[in-house]
């Protein structure tokens, strides 16, 4: 058998195969109706993905970022105002913050599950504070009953940032219902993904919600030309709200077959020496958007399996402190130690529905091998 595969980090071709007739119903459909903007397919996806969340609004728009842009508009987020969040994420998070042209204040994570640590979450509360954006990475819920607690006391909402997190639970609640309101990415990559670019908002506040898509809809009243605020055009199309309508529904199957291998990768990478597999904090369910290790010599080994075949990923390789984009945030080097050194560290393996159990055997293989030519060269 060679050693040499070729092993995608996601395989979208793969996906669609299994589900091609649904889907070309579901397209047909839209065409036939010549409804392609905030068509009947738009209203139902919100509703069965606000159901799907256990919330009773959502409002779907152009894609993730959008969708953290206009909910931190709605929440009142502006200029002179603070977002507590983490820099061990996509550069969207920090992004729609200082769009807004609010500052955001970086919390360290937890080294464990690389999400925000609410044991360093008071300290960074002031006075300007409007909303913690905690960060379900990966798949895997923040500390949201610990976050949720502190910021009650402190009066402030907590919005969160669910782009990973399709499914994924946290104190029985599905991410999307666990904070005051929540922002998903349908990047089509996703657990849940469109074809092309799509987002939501989901809340149980109505009127949030409404605010929500009033601004997405060039901030217009009841009526079509009556524009109360200034908004923007960022709206859901009714392609995408079919295919997603459509994919919604194998969601928590998908879901499932990805928890099957990441046991199994969980299983056949046990006891490699310097390697951390993640894994879920007590009392949530993981998602799992990403299976992300860490290891030492992380380059040395994604360039290995590189040469073999094998497609990885690393999420992320700077800290969004450090991105030449936020310097108006401030923030230096050695301000968040575990994010840095997490940058440095994680390397994201294939994970998707339909990877062959026989492949992740291959690939473990692979990483083994290497950390015994390692360990041997040392």
């Amino acid at each position: 058998m060679s050693a040499v595969m070729n092993v995608p980090m996601v395989d979208l071709g793969a996906q669609m195969a299994r589900i091609r007739p649904e889907l070309n119903a579901a397209i047909s459909r839209v065409l036939e109706s010549a409804q392609f903007i905030r068509g009947e397919d738009c209203t139902r996806f919100e509703e069965e993905f606000a159901a799907y969340c256990g919330v009773r609004h959502a409002c779907g728009v152009a894609n993730g970022t959008d969708a953290l842009i206009l909910a931190l508009r709605a929440h009142g987020v502006g200029p002179g105002d603070e977002v507590v969040t983490v820099a061990n994420t996509f550069i969207a998070t920090g992004e729609a913050i200082l769009l807004n042209g609010a500052r955001p204040v970086f919390v360290d994570v937890d080294p464990e599950t690389f999400t925000l640590d609410p044991a360093r979450l008071e300290s960074a509360l002031t006075p300007r504070t409007r909303v913690i954006l905690p960060v379900h990475l990966y798949g895997h819920p923040a500390d949201m009953g610990a976050i949720n607690e502190i910021a009650a006391r402190h009066g402030v909402p907590v919005l969160e940032d669910a782009a990973q997190a399709h499914g994924a639970e946290a104190g029985g609640r599905r991410a999307g219902g666990v904070g005051h309101a929540a922002c998903f990415s349908f990047y089509p990559a996703k657990n849940l993904g469109a074809f092309g670019d799509a987002g939501m908002v989901t809340s149980d506040d109505g009127d949030f919600v409404a605010r929500v898509r009033q601004l997405a809809n060039h901030g217009a009243g009841t009526h079509r030309y009556d524009n109360r605020v200034l908004g923007t055009n960022s709206r859901l199309d009714s392609l995408q709200a079919a295919v997603l309508r459509v994919k919604l529904r194998h969601l928590d199957s998908w879901n499932e077959e990805r928890r099957e291998r990441v046991r199994r990768y969980t299983e056949a990478l046990r006891g490699v020496p310097g390697l951390v597999c993640p894994r879920e904090r007590a009392g949530t369910r993981s998602a799992w958007h990403l299976f992300t290790i860490r290891a030492p010599e992380r380059d040395r080994l994604q360039a290995h399996l590189h040469a073999k075949g094998i497609a990885t990923a690393v999420h992320y390789p700077r800290p969004i402190h450090l991105q030449p984009a936020m310097a108006a945030a401030g923030g230096r080097p050695g301000d968040l130690p575990v994010s840095e050194r997490l940058s440095r560290e994680v390397l994201s393996l294939p994970l998707y529905p339909e990877l062959a159990l026989e492949q992740i055997e291959r690939i473990a293989e692979q990483v083994r091998s290497f950390r015994a030519a390692e360990a041997r060269h040392r």
